[in-house]
């Protein structure tokens, strides 16, 4: 099956994540250059047929445009040109960066790991794409909180001393 490319971008740095060939979890690919993004992504297709990009989307909390929507939008065009025969999704990327931090934190990631923005950016895209395929796939994985039963809520787990 072909894949999904989730893609966070970012003006210096871009985060990428691809989905399994069957399209049950995103796991992180890449953090790129912005620059290098386009011949980073041909040389990818190159390899792997993709049938569709996951952009996240910048909005603020409000639902207004956030000042990087610009630059998303001014992407988005050269992406569309370089790859015109596949489909660009835009997903809604708020709080991605801080899922990814938690992510991070939850993972056994050092402090000193966790600072490096690479590896935010490029959990954040497989965030954003995680989102997406959990959303239009219908997928009995995906868990909603409030199912969860109390007893193995990490609000009731007992704390180490």
């Amino acid at each position: 099956m072909d894949r999904l490319i989730g893609i966070d971008y970012g003006r210096r740095r871009t985060g990428l994540a691809a989905s399994d060939p069957l399209r049950i979890f995103a796991s992180a690919l890449d953090t790129v250059d912005t620059a290098k993004l386009i011949d980073y992504l041909k040389n990818y297709t190159e390899k792997e047929t993709i049938e569709r990009f996951v952009v996240g989307y910048p909005v603020n909390m409000d639902g207004t445009p956030s000042e990087a929507q610009a630059d998303v939008d001014a992407f988005l065009k050269v992406l569309q040109k370089a790859f015109p025969g596949i489909p660009v999704t835009l997903e809604d990327e708020r709080f991605t960066s801080v899922l990814a931090h938690r992510a991070m934190i939850d993972g056994g990631m050092k402090a000193k790991d966790r600072r490096d923005k690479k590896s935010v950016d490029r959990i954040s895209a497989a965030i954003i794409l995680q989102g997406y395929m959990d959303r239009t796939s219908g997928s009995k994985f995906a868990v909603n909180p409030d199912s969860v039963p109390e007893s193995l809520s990490r609000n009731k787990t007992k704390r180490r001393k």
